[in-house]
């Protein structure tokens, strides 16, 4: 986590450093481009992909030609979301809390704020908050074909307890 923290920091700082000279006013493709928080609206998880409280926070898009795109994701306790899939995999960096996932046919396995969860492509998963404690995480994910994730079928209290 501290690394990522100086390495957000480090882009700060060039950014700032460079962001301000005669040439980066001249080569506008080149250019490092800061999205300040709370410049791009949060919402609620969609009823149909989410269980419980929700809240989406949009970080970034896929920027071409790179095709990966990033949000804050807060679950209030006990709130999970579909099962789903990535075309090319996921990676979660979890900023606070516990939290749960599970594979199709896997057990539940819990983490904790520091830990960073790599989700394969392809693998039918769910992931959210533990029963008593809210969650947040970064997710990062790659668009193939304009596509990130595929919704599946929700959770059922059942499968969640388990």
């Amino acid at each position: 986590m501290k690394r990522v923290f100086a390495t957000v920091m480090l882009l700060a700082l060039v950014a700032s450093a460079t962001s301000d000279g005669p040439a980066a006013a001249s080569d506008s493709a080149q250019a490092i481009k800061i999205t300040r928080s709370g410049s791009q609206p949060s919402r609620q998880g969609p009823a149909e992909n989410f269980t419980g409280s929700v809240r989406v926070e949009p970080l970034f898009p896929a920027n071409a030609p790179s095709r990966a795109s990033g949000g804050r994701v807060t679950f209030e306790p006990g709130a999970r979301s579909a099962w789903h899939t990535h075309p090319l995999g996921q990676t979660l960096i979890v900023t606070a809390g516990t939290g749960w996932i599970q594979r199709g046919g896997g057990p539940i396995q819990e983490f904790r704020e520091g830990d960073v969860v790599w989700i394969p492509p392809g693998l039918k998963h769910w992931h959210g908050a533990a029963p008593t404690t809210a969650m947040t995480h970064i997710a990062i994910q790659e668009h193939l074909d304009g596509k990130n994730v595929e919704w599946l079928e929700k959770v059922s209290d059942e499968q969640y307890r388990r």
